[in-house]
């Protein structure tokens, strides 16, 4: 007999083949796919791809989704318990099990039998999950594999684990004052083990089955194995949970396969449709510096601003204000490089005009390290240059809303000079890289398409 399972996750949707030949139950071929969002499209594609037809029965698990699909569902705890049960473990030799996965992190406890007596779950903030590693890293320009081999080895720096947006402002600042890539990437997985070792804090005996796709950062799991009496990692941990339905699959009755164009629900919307911004168009005024062309013997100044996010430059024609040359580029967490990159763009955009630059002034998180590094003692915070600017195109300008890549910020002005401010300190759902990265990780839509 063969059955398949389907486990539709948060961020992943993982297809278990198996196989009962005369009581021995065997895994067949194992397919995981990263939705990103479109769960249904890459849910019916891979259905298509592994011929459905041939399997006696199919069983779905997961979160929410497999509410709209047509077939034979149970729960996650359902399925988890079938996977231990195929696993075969000695009575009372684990007493939790933790699933970390992309977007939550859950600690069963178990009993004797290897049964769920209780459920934790991890609170709302997304620091401790999988997808919000693999953002941290890509913030750095790094892939997983690269990132873990860069913290081997390194002593982690402090990463705060109480709120995403504190997480991410502590991986910034750090490596805009010159932490190596490696000791933030320690940081941040020494975290990750430190929100899962919260959840089991009340347990007095931690021996620990480990799943989820969390349980191949090998940083994670030696700073783990620091904090439990036993750690178990399944060779089934990353499809533990469809590996159960499938099992359930070969014991049960299950639903016929109502075909590919049957299997999905359409269900309805829980969104509100809001009208286009561009409807609005007509109440934005929208003001920009004129540009110019580089001229031999002209005097500028160079402006840089080093976010968390990107680095950019302008050259300013100091005789009339125009612009001459600007860059706009990604950080990549070394300010240093992205602004020696900037001062590179810009100098090719000159090409062989002799133009004398006179000042530098630097803006941004990064500011300080870079200033340092350019020897210019213009270091501005960003509340000094958004008042400059904004009075220089509105004298009568009094309020100042700021949306950047780390953080989001309000401005006051009086007479052209900053009064009041306030900015965003427990949540990052209002910034610009937390817009990039939920839109890339989630619906797969890039930041220039957004």
């Amino acid at each position: 007999m063969k059955a398949l399972g389907i486990c539709l996750g948060a961020s992943t949707i993982t297809f278990a083949e198996v196989d009962n030949n005369q009581g021995k139950i065997s895994v067949g071929k194992v397919i995981s796919h990263s939705h990103e969002g479109n769960a249904k499209d890459v849910f019916l594609q891979t259905l298509e791809e592994i011929t459905p037809d041939q399997f006696d029965q199919i069983t779905v698990t997961g979160r929410k989704f497999r509410e709209n699909v047509n077939l034979t569902t149970i729960t996650e705890p359902e399925a988890i318990e079938y996977s231990l049960e195929y696993l075969g473990l000695q009575r009372g030799e684990y007493n939790v099990l933790v699933s970390a996965g992309g977007e939550t992190t859950i600690v069963y406890e178990l009993d004797a039998d290897h049964t769920i007596s209780r459920v934790h779950i991890g609170n709302k903030c997304a620091s401790g999950t999988g997808e919000f590693f693999l953002q941290q890293i890509r913030r750095m320009d790094l892939n997983a594999e690269d990132a873990i081999a860069l913290a081997e080895g390194k002593h982690p720096h402090p990463i705060s684990g109480r709120c995403s947006v504190f997480c991410k402002s502590d991986c910034t600042h750090a490596l805009n004052r010159g932490e190596e890539k490696g000791a933030v990437v320690g940081g941040l997985c020494r975290m990750i083990s430190g929100k899962i070792t919260e959840l089991l804090s009340s347990l007095k005996t931690k021996n620990v089955i480990m799943t989820g796709g969390v349980s191949k950062n090998k940083i994670v799991i030696n700073y783990l194995k620091d904090q439990v009496d036993k750690l178990f990692i399944p060779d089934q941990a990353n499809y533990f949970e469809a590996l159960g339905a499938a099992i359930y699959a070969l014991r049960h009755e299950t639903s016929d396969f109502p075909g590919i164009g049957s299997v999905y629900n359409e269900g309805k919307s829980s969104f509100e449709f809001l009208k286009k911004l561009g409807d609005f168009e007509d109440k934005v005024t929208f003001k920009s510096m004129k540009h110019g062309l580089p001229e031999d013997d002209m005097t500028a100044v160079l402006g840089v601003d080093v976010g968390s996010t990107t680095t950019k430059a302008v050259l300013i024609n100091k005789a009339d204000d125009k612009i001459v040359s600007d860059i706009y580029l990604r950080t990549n967490g070394n300010p240093v490089e992205a602004a020696r990159n900037c001062y590179r763009a810009i100098s090719e955009q000159l090409g062989n005009k002799k133009v004398r630059i006179v000042g530098l002034g630097v803006t941004g998180s990064g500011r300080k390290i870079v200033g340092l590094h350019a020897f210019s003692d213009s270091i501005y915070n960003e509340i000094i240059c958004h008042a400059t600017a904004s009075v220089y195109f509105d004298p009568e300008v009094d309020t100042i809303f700021e949306i950047g890549g780390q953080d989001a910020k309000y401005t006051y002005l009086v007479n052209g000079v900053p009064a009041d401010y306030a900015m965003n300190e427990a949540c990052s759902a209002g910034t610009g890289s937390f817009l990039e990265e939920s839109a890339l990780e989630t619906l797969g839509v890039k930041m220039e398409d957004i």
